[in-house]
């Protein structure tokens, strides 16, 4: 399994850029990728996002930072070396999207990804229902974002502003914590796992 996260400049794969893509082997996780690049030309820029990933205008925009198509084939070649490249992580249609339409304007046209995933989301739902707990609702829809699910397996809310690796790691843990019950990664060995106490 492949977990991933990408922040980008907006919400929109066709007409926001990929700024940060943060990676990796669930099977083998000290295989990490991490890679930040500057958007391409004409990308648009929402405010709102820059305040959610943390970058600046001009970080974005360096030219000394590898470009979006740089940084995606880069991802792309790490890919390879995995046995598993099924992605993985919260809202993880966004996130393959965004690494669709960067690889087409980068002239990648063998797509390697499938467009079945696996979402942190419905686990964690499916996980509380079989619980018998009610997932959280919000104006008549599910309420269980990152930090909710975080939440849930016990672990804190992602730093923010946040980060494509940080946000690939949180991913990573919930997942072991969700499917298999039991923790993943260092950065997260603190942090007991609620429903396995008492």
């Amino acid at each position: 399994m492949l977990v991933v996260d990408v922040e980008a400049s907006g919400t929109e794969p066709h007409k926001h850029s990929i700024v940060s893509i943060g990676a990796l082997d669930l099977s083998n996780p000290t295989n990490r990728f991490y890679e930040e690049g500057r958007i391409w030309d004409g990308a648009h820029i929402m405010e709102g996002a820059l305040a959610v990933n943390g970058f600046t205008e001009e970080q974005i925009t360096d030219p000394a930072k590898p470009s979006e198509a740089d940084a995606v084939r880069a991802f792309l070649h790490w890919s390879e070396g995995l046995t598993e490249r099924t992605l993985a992580g919260q809202n993880v249609s966004f996130d393959r999207d965004f690494i669709r339409y960067a690889a087409e304007r980068a002239g990648h046209t063998d797509w390697p990804f499938a467009y079945r995933s696996i979402d942190t989301h419905t686990l964690c739902y499916m996980h509380m229902v079989h619980r018998g707990l009610k997932p959280p609702v919000a104006n008549r829809r599910s309420a269980l974002d990152l930090d909710a699910v975080l939440n849930y397996c016990g672990i804190p809310m992602e730093p923010t502003p946040h980060n494509a690796l940080t946000g690939a790691l949180s991913h990573a843990e919930v997942i072991s914590r969700l499917l298999y019950g039991r923790k993943l990664l260092p950065e997260f060995e603190e942090f007991e796992i609620p429903w396995r106490l008492g």
